[in-house]
C-alpha cells in the first residue's frame, strides 16, 4: 500500500465515484480502478461493492476511509515541515453564513496584513456541512455557532450571539418592544436551511417549549430572508449583528426574544487528531481577541 493508493481510496469513498475520483485527482478511469483493485487484492479484502454502476463501501472500507484520512494528514505534515510549509503554506478555514457575513473578513484581512505568506482560504456553509469537511480533513479550523455533537471535533468557545425577530416596519410585532416565543409559533416564519444553526436553535428552543412553528420560507442566504421580511412576508429569525446592519437602512425593524432564549455559543473547532501548525495557532489566537 502506498499513498498514492490512499489518496485515491478517499477520494472514490468520497464520491462514491470512480469516474468523479478520477476527474479529482487528473487521473484515468482505469488508473483509479486498478489502484483499488490492487488494494483489495493485497489485502484480501472487498472495500466496494459495485452494483449497476454505482459503488457503495464495505464494512473494510468504512474502517478503513477515517484511518486513511489521518495517514494521509500526518504524511501531508511530514511534508510541510521538511518544505518549511507552515511559513509560506496554506489555512483552509471553514465560517457559517453569520461569520462569513459579519467577522471573516475583517479578520481574514488582520491576519493575512500580519502573516502576507500564508494562503488563507475560506468555505462559507452551513453547521452540518463544515462540521462533515473537519472529520474528513477537508478543512483545518471552523468558525460556527454551537458545537457539533461529534466526538471526533474538538470545540472552543469564543463568544455568544442572539438571534433576534426580524420584520417590516409596519408589522403589528413592530409596535412591541419584545416578542415572545408564542407569539413566533404563530407567525409566519422565515428561516434558514436545515443544517443551519440558526435553525436549529429555533427548533430546538420550540420544541422544548412544546410550541409548533409555521414555516413558509426557507433559504440559504440571509440576503434573501432580510428582503422577505422587508415585503412584510413573515417574521425573519436571524443574527442580531446582522439584521442590525440592515435594520440601520430603515427598511425592517428587529426586536428581542424575551428572555433572550434564542442565544448562540460561538466557537472554533478542529478535529481532534488535527496537528494546529503555528500559523493555525496565531489565527486562532486572533480569533480569540477579534470574536466576542
Amino acid at each position: 500500500m502506498t499513498i498514492r493508493h490512499l489518496r485515491i481510496f478517499v477520494e472514490v469513498y468520497r464520491l462514491e465515484s470512480v469516474t468523479h475520483a478520477a476527474e479529482e485527482l487528473h487521473l484515468t478511469q482505469p488508473a483509479v480502478t486498478r489502484a483499488i483493485q490492487e488494494l483489495e487484492q493485497y489485502y484480501g479484502t472487498r472495500l466496494f461493492e459495485r452494483m449497476y454502476r454505482h459503488i457503495s463501501p464495505t464494512e473494510s472500507g468504512r474502517r478503513l476511509y477515517p484511518q486513511a484520512l489521518h495517514l494521509l494528514d500526518s504524511f501531508d505534515r511530514i511534508e510541510t515541515g521538511l518544505r518549511n510549509w507552515d511559513s509560506l503554506g496554506r489555512i483552509r478555514v471553514g465560517a457559517t453564513v453569520t461569520f462569513g457575513d459579519t467577522v471573516l473578513p475583517k479578520l481574514a484581512r488582520q491576519f493575512l496584513k500580519e502573516n502576507s505568506a500564508v494562503e488563507l482560504q475560506v468555505v462559507v456553509a452551513n453547521g452540518d456541512t463544515l462540521a462533515a469537511a473537519l472529520c474528513e480533513n477537508r478543512l483545518d479550523l471552523a468558525l460556527m455557532e454551537n458545537a457539533p455533537a461529534i466526538p471526533d471535533l474538538h470545540t472552543e468557545e469564543i463568544g455568544t450571539d442572539l438571534l433576534c425577530a426580524v420584520m417590516a416596519a409596519d408589522d403589528p410585532l413592530a409596535g412591541q418592544d419584545s416578542v415572545s416565543l408564542e407569539q413566533l409559533s404563530k407567525a409566519p416564519l422565515l428561516v434558514r436551511e436545515a443544517g443551519s444553526t440558526t435553525r436549529t436553535v429555533l427548533q430546538n428552543v420550540l420544541d422544548a417549549r412544546g410550541l409548533p412553528n409555521h414555516i413558509v420560507w426557507e433559504s440559504v442566504s440571509t440576503e434573501a430572508l432580510l428582503r422577505a421580511a422587508a415585503e412584510g412576508l413573515g417574521i425573519a429569525i436571524l443574527p442580531e449583528a446582522r439584521a442590525k446592519e440592515a435594520a440601520r437602512a430603515g427598511e425592517i425593524c428587529l426586536r428581542p426574544v424575551e428572555g433572550n432564549v434564542l442565544q448562540r455559543h460561538r466557537v472554533a473547532a478542529w478535529h481532534k487528531e488535527k496537528y494546529l501548525t503555528a500559523s493555525m495557532k496565531r489565527f486562532l489566537e486572533l480569533c480569540r481577541q477579534q470574536i466576542d
